[in-house]
């Protein structure tokens, strides 16, 4: 589990491709610190298992099924990502919950200065939509950000400088890809009344007796 507050931003060194799986090498400082192997680290918002490191990277491998649903299908050589730990039972939980299992991919049709904030509008499939709401949180390539707008097909995020600058934002371009994580707790909600109404509907059917 993760907040989505990014610890610091690594760099692709290696991509080893086998099949349809990939394994990605990155290069890091702080999250090394005290890292294990077997211990997760959020990569673009992806949960990842650490399979090795040494003093200056980590490796992990990415199956199929992660790279069809992610913008890791794009990653290239020298490529920048987020990146944040596993969080600690008693850390300060400054983001929101982010399980690090990407929904989709969104896609930034909008980039503007809004005073000091850097206004970012993406494209989102109406079957993530759905769970996205005004001033709700949702992550993006694993930042923890405020939904401060929303349209029929997009919605937008308000950086502060400090995230800009801290992140892979300062790196996208219109057009450019994002891993998108909606909030978790509107999805077990969604889950949960639709199993009721099903249960419900049964309930209410009439009995038939032979």
């Amino acid at each position: 589990m993760f907040t989505g507050l990014i610890e610091e931003i690594g760099t692709i060194i290696s991509i080893s491709n086998s099949g349809k799986s990939l394994c990605l090498s990155i290069s890091a400082r702080q999250i090394l610190k005290g890292l294990n192997i077997g211990d997760s680290v959020s990569t673009n918002g992806v949960c990842l298992t650490v399979t090795d490191k040494n003093d200056s990277a980590f490796s992990a491998d990415v199956m199929n099924e992660t790279i069809q649903h992610t913008n890791f299908k794009s990653f290239r050589l020298g490529e920048s990502v987020n990146l944040e730990r596993a969080m600690i039972v008693g850390d300060r939980f400054g983001g929101h919950v982010v399980s690090g299992h990407v929904d989709g991919i969104g896609t930034i049709s909008e980039i503007r200065k809004d005073g000091i904030a850097t206004l970012i509008t993406i494209k989102a499939p109406p079957k993530l939509m759905k769970y996205v709401i005004q001033k709700g949180s949702i992550a993006v390539d694993g930042v923890s950000l405020t939904v401060a707008a929303i349209r029929p097909n997009a919605f937008s995020i308000s950086l502060i400088p400090h995230t800009f600058h801290n992140t892979v934002f300062s790196q996208k371009r219109l057009l450019s890809t994002v891993n998108l994580e909606t909030d978790l707790f509107a999805k077990y909600a969604e889950k949960f009344i639709q199993r009721y109404a099903v249960y419900s509907e049964f309930q209410h059917k009439p009995q038939f007796k032979y």
